[in-house]
């Protein structure tokens, strides 16, 4: 495994790669990889002939008071589970290499960045897009690889990649739990105990919708009122959203149909998680 730093390197390789006619799959991560991104390494490890891991933690793509600075950076360790996982190449760019002083141009998929998240992250999805499309020119993968838990991310990848006719694939895989069911995410090293007990809430109210539904409830504000009722009573976390859209569109609904998204994202004292599950009826 080799860990490539500089962009020109990288791109050069990308090249001599495609002359050679191998398939690249590629893993955009943070860094501080965990269960989930490794299910998506060892994906693209079956899949491909070369396998790519970019770790860039991409500071546009924090807001105001986000965790940035103290988001973990962990190369050593990263390193060792990307090479025992079957991964040729790491690209570890530098901000500075990757945003020039003078840097201008941004990428932006306007209509699905505004629902979820993107109400309350102004800009995220723009800094999202942006870092993925460069991340694509550099690296030429043939398939890249994203994880259900950022459901919105991942769409917005995939309508980025069609509407600006970028010649990957984009796979996304199932969300990875801990035993609990709590979605596995390097954020979840913030929460103190107590939160972390608190947090299995996520997947439970995620549940509980599921139960509703099955049941026959076609109301979306019910099933969202009673997700929002069982978060308060049983946890302190702070409810930022809880919607249900459409999965493709992102679209509010009213009454329940079709394939649906039911996200959330709630505040355990200052960590912020997100979780969301997938039906269809």
């Amino acid at each position: 495994m080799k860990i490539i730093r500089q962009i020109r390197q990288m791109q050069k390789m990308a090249l001599s790669l495609q002359r050679k006619g191998k398939t690249v799959g590629f893993v955009p991560t943070m860094g501080a990889l965990h269960a989930g991104h490794l299910s998506l390494i060892r994906q693209a490890r079956t899949d491909n002939d070369i396998v790519i891991v970019s770790i860039f933690v991409n500071p546009v793509q924090f807001g105001r008071g986000e965790d940035y600075k103290k988001y973990p950076r962990k190369l050593a360790q990263d390193s060792q589970l990307c090479k025992k996982a079957g991964v040729d190449f790491i690209f570890y760019p530098s901000p500075e290499a990757m945003y020039t002083k003078d840097y201008q141009t941004y990428v932006e998929v306007v209509q699905l960045s505004k629902p979820l998240c993107g109400r309350f992250r102004p800009g995220h999805f723009r800094a999202v897009a942006t870092v993925v499309a460069k991340l694509f020119h550099i690296i030429q993968p043939h398939i890249a690889y994203f994880g259900l838990k950022d459901a919105q991310q991942a769409l917005i990848v995939r309508k980025m990649a069609e509407d600006l006719n970028f010649p990957v694939r984009i796979k996304v895989l199932p969300t990875v739990r801990e035993e609990g069911l709590l979605a596995i995410s390097s954020r979840n090293d913030y929460l103190n105990a107590r939160q972390r007990e608190e947090a299995v809430i996520l997947p439970q109210a995620l549940l509980l919708a599921h139960t509703l539904i099955h049941r026959g409830e076609r109301n979306a504000s019910v099933v969202i009122g009673k997700m929002r009722r069982l978060i308060k009573r049983a946890t302190s976390g702070k409810v930022q959203y809880i919607s249900i859209v459409g999965a493709e569109n992102l679209k509010e609904q009213k009454t329940i149909k079709g394939k649906v998204l039911i996200a959330l994202s709630v505040w355990f004292g200052k960590t912020r998680l997100i979780d969301n599950i997938l039906l269809c009826v």
